[in-house]
């Protein structure tokens, strides 16, 4: 795991390549902790900047970027790819000598025998860039999921990419003009949607898509996307084909030269994943989980009674009021987006790296495949009943008017926004997951571009067809709140400790396995297959009430971490008394105060 940046270019920056490229690599410093390097291309078309956290061949060998032996072809990577002995070994069979025991070698020797395609061969979490100095063109890629984010800049002939937002930032070229998009988009869903960042003109490379640069040209193509086609299956053949699929994606994500710890929050995914590794991997296993004095928050005693069970080495750490507030400017000083979620995993991976850990799995995405959130059935009630009231069309849409300026609660006015539009699924999950209505947003955006028009309301068709509306709520949730927000809150928040995070649950291959069972079997409600596919799962943890990772911040934010969420008068027309809202304010007021300065 570590941080990549680059700028190519025909004849812009080429004076101002060595310092402009490495401003960008020290932002990423804390992304690579272990080594560093940059390629200058010999005509200065071409700079690569790389921070490297050792993983896999910890030697000098794994220096980056990394070139073939002739020189012709650069990479700077990021990520981890899981079957690369696998393709070494095909490779090494068809007549390659490799220097080192690196998967970035693997992927440069591929994409030099296969070009773009290279990527269909590739499972794992990766953001890289290959430029070729003899044709001087450069190809971009991102993995299949997003697990790995990739953000690019383009004006004129020039690309500019990394890791991380505050990189391209730091190359000094991109004006600081809020994004009108990426604005309206966090204030309603909690995160900026990509490909929207919230900086104009700066986009975030779509997951499963590439890029091509070459002579000033961008194009950009998507090489994978998911395929929900129903197969017909027995129960007992889709638990197998769970089980066996999971236990494939766990073994494939223990791959490290360095010992893999894992977060264990209490809930079934993190469970899952411990068990599993108790069945692939001897020796120690080490945990971490966070608790709280609040009982009601608390899941640390279940955490530990898990690790108990499954004979782990495991660290707790009690997170109070005054010690998450003694955290909090750290935090604030990491986000590089801000969202409403982060803030645990900030926490933990604090307490995985400070243990000595370099490399830790997550449960995350275990709800999202396997239908554990509230999502999967209320949205297709919304969309049936929103129907129903579309009959008395214009009625539906005077009282859903109504409820977005008068309601007197967050929910409702997000329900009046789902009566004034189509009711299909994409509606109701902006509704279901909003932070705010259409019309506070349009508001709160106004405070900050107030030059600028305000967007129209969000009408949109419904998804590519899909087999049941199960399946396309949970396209959503993988493509818009796990992938906006989970994913990369953990990406950063990670990284910020030098810290590499991995989530065996959001994989590809288990993904293109698992997803032609029906929605039927594979999101009945509880995440009923997943559970009966691992029966280790002890039943205490399978009947305890799901609560997520989350932390009391409602409760601190009324009292201890008052001070830290004021300064929001400004926004007295808009209901602030859930937390979320009241964090989401003041993270994007503590953002843009620091960017612009």
């Amino acid at each position: 795991m570590c941080g990549i940046a680059g700028i190519l270019t025909v004849n812009q920056y080429q004076e101002q390549l060595e310092q402009t490229i490495q401003r960008m690599q020290i932002a990423l410093q804390h992304r690579g902790p272990d080594d560093a390097g940059i390629f200058i291309a010999p005509q200065r078309q071409a700079a690569l900047a790389h921070t490297r956290l050792s993983i896999l061949d910890l030697s000098i060998a794994g220096h980056q970027p990394m070139s073939t032996s002739d020189g012709r072809y650069w990479i700077t990577f990021n990520g981890e790819i899981y079957n690369f002995q696998q393709l070494r070994h095909d490779l090494i069979a068809q007549g390659e000598k490799f220097n080192s025991q690196t998967d970035t070698e693997v992927i440069l020797k591929l994409y030099q025998r296969l070009g773009n395609v290279c990527v269909q061969h590739l499972r794992g979490m990766f953001a890289f860039a290959i430029w070729d100095d003899l044709e001087k063109t450069c190809f971009l890629a991102r993995d299949p999921l997003g697990i790995k984010p990739l953000y690019y800049w383009q004006s004129g002939s020039a690309l500019i990419f990394a890791s991380e937002l505050r990189a391209i930032l730091a190359s000094r070229q991109p004006a600081l003009n809020l994004s009108m998009e990426g604005l309206y988009g966090y204030l309603t869903n909690g995160s900026v949607p990509e490909p929207h960042t919230l900086i104009a003109g700066v986009h975030c490379l779509n997951a499963g898509h590439y890029l091509q640069w070459q002579g000033g040209e961008l194009t950009q193509k998507q090489y994978w996307q998911i395929d929900f086609t129903p197969e017909e299956i027995t129960p007992e053949q889709a638990r197998e084909q769970v089980r066996n699929a999971l236990i494939d994606s766990i073994e494939h994500h223990f791959v490290s030269d360095v010992p893999v710890g894992v977060f264990l929050s209490g809930g079934i995914d993190s469970t899952t994943v411990v068990a599993l590794a108790r069945k692939t991997q001897t020796g120690i296993l080490k945990t971490y989980s966070i608790g709280f004095e609040e009982s009601k928050w608390n899941e640390g005693e279940t955490a530990a009674k898990i690790a108990h069970t499954f004979d782990t080495e495991h660290t707790q750490f009690t997170i109070t009021s005054s010690l998450g507030k003694a955290l909090f400017p750290k935090y604030l000083e990491t986000i590089d987006q801000p969202s409403v979620d982060g803030f645990n995993t900030f926490c933990v991976s604090q307490l995985a790296r400070e243990d000595g850990t370099k490399v830790v799995l997550s449960g995350l995405g275990g709800d999202e495949l396997f239908g554990g959130y509230g999502s999967f059935q209320k949205i297709p009630k919304m969309v049936r009943l929103g129907k129903k009231v579309k009959a008395f069309s214009p009625l539906n849409i005077g009282l859903g008017m109504g409820l977005e300026y008068w309601g007197n609660s967050a929910q409702i006015r997000r329900i009046g926004d789902f009566l004034q539009d189509t009711p299909n699924v994409q509606a109701a999950y902006r509704s279901f997951r909003g932070i705010f209505s259409h019309q506070e947003a349009c508001r709160i955006a106004h405070q900050y571009l107030p030059e600028k028009d305000l967007p129209l309301r969000q009408r949109q068709h419904s998804l590519m067809s899909l087999p049941s509306l199960e399946d396309e709520v949970s396209w959503l949730e993988i493509s818009g709140y796990m992938l906006n927000q989970l994913l990369r809150d953990s990406d950063v928040m990670s990284m910020s400790w030098g810290l590499e995070l991995r989530v065996p649950l959001v994989d590809r291959v288990l993904l293109e396995t698992i997803a032609s069972i029906p929605s039927n079997l594979r999101l009945m409600p509880q995440k009923k297959l997943l559970i009966e596919s691992i029966p280790e799962l002890p039943d205490w943890v399978i009947n305890k009430q799901k609560r997520g990772f989350s932390f009391p911040f409602q409760e601190w934010i009324k009292d201890e971490w008052h001070e830290c969420f004021t300064g929001l008068d400004s926004y007295k027309d808009i209901h602030l008394g859930i937390w979320y809202r009241r964090w989401s304010l003041a993270l994007l007021k503590y953002w843009w105060q620091k960017v612009s300065q």
